[in-house]
């Protein structure tokens, strides 16, 4: 082997440490959204909270602001899965985590390891969001073809998540 190669092989190698943006990037995502859901849910439970606030008749507005804030946490949790996924492929094994977290959720392999966790979280996130605008909805259902269609879609969703986990 050349010289030459060498050193480029060597720069070309060290590359891979642009890939530590995104890591850092994910993980500031991920904590911004964990505060930004956790202030979600105290104002939440201040706010739209029949028990402090005798202007709210019923718990739909509290429910509808806490399921908004488990999607943030959702996506956080993402952007966290993301960040460690790929500091482990690109940069290293995160030394602190051996031994005490050999089956976690943190825990990536391989790229297609990496890419199936988050696909997971992604679709408990649109699940979420279905939840949440069927309740913004729920309003609208005056007929039992309504509640039929809401009964099949639900149903849709459970076989959907019930064959993606499927081993």
């Amino acid at each position: 082997m050349s010289m030459f190669e060498n050193k480029f092989e060597k720069a070309l190698w060290n590359t891979r440490f642009i890939v530590v943006i995104a890591v850092i990037l994910s993980v500031i995502s991920s904590i911004t959204l964990f505060i930004l859901g956790g202030w979600d849910i105290i104002q939440a439970t201040i706010i739209h909270n029949p028990i402090f606030n005798n202007n709210i008749s019923n718990n739909n507005e509290l429910l509808f602001q806490i399921i908004s804030s488990i999607d943030l946490f959702l996506i956080g949790i993402v952007l966290l899965i993301f960040g460690f996924g790929v500091y482990e492929l690109f940069i290293s094994e995160i030394d602190f985590a051996k031994g005490k977290f050999t089956d976690s959720t943190l825990k990536i392999n391989n790229l297609d390891q990496l890419k199936n966790k988050i696909i997971k979280v992604i679709i408990i996130v649109l699940i979420v969001k279905f939840f949440e605008k069927v309740l913004k909805l729920s309003h609208n259902f005056t007929t039992p073809n309504d509640l039929l269609l809401f009964s099949v879609s639900i149903l849709s969703i459970c076989i959907g998540y019930y064959l993606i986990n499927k081993k």
